[in-house]
């Protein structure tokens, strides 16, 4: 019952976490009206996306926390969370591209340093983290390009 419990935890902090951080740090009009590179993705699919990622992270969390609450693999797993949820007040609320993109590049590092770390010992979080550091590098690409343009 308990890891049931630690679980819902896990998935509260960190979807909930996400919603709460983004419908606080709506896109609005500053967003919409900059200059878009070609790639840009449609609005519609963000929050699915990002939802879709959220329940992976959660899970990858609450396993590493399962194994080993205060180890190293846990430390980068808290890190990439906050980082995680920095990003968006960041570029959306401040309106600083820049500083945003020092946000997602500490972001994506973590990520990667993660994967590699836990690569021996837990494979399956490892490889539930590559899609997070895939659509993470997309959006920190996508940082750039709308640096750039605008």
């Amino acid at each position: 019952m308990k890891r049931i419990v630690s679980l819902v935890l896990f998935l509260l902090l960190v979807v909930g976490g996400g919603l709460l951080i983004g419908a606080t740090n709506r896109p609005g009009e500053w967003y919409q009206g900059l200059s878009k590179p070609p790639f840009n993705p449609p609005d519609w699919l963000f929050a699915p996306a990002w939802t879709i990622l959220y329940l992976f992270i959660a899970f990858v969390g609450w396993r590493c926390w399962q194994a080993q609450p205060t180890g190293r693999r846990m430390q980068l797993w808290w890190a990439q969370l906050v980082l995680n949820f920095l990003w968006m007040p960041m570029f959306f609320g401040l309106q600083q591209m820049a500083l945003a993109l020092v946000v997602i590049f500490a972001l994506l590092a973590t990520i990667l340093a993660f994967i590699s770390l836990s690569w021996r010992v837990d494979r399956l979080s490892a490889w539930l983290f590559v899609p997070y550091a895939l659509w993470t590098a997309f959006a920190t690409y996508l940082n750039i390009s709308l640096m750039v343009l605008n």
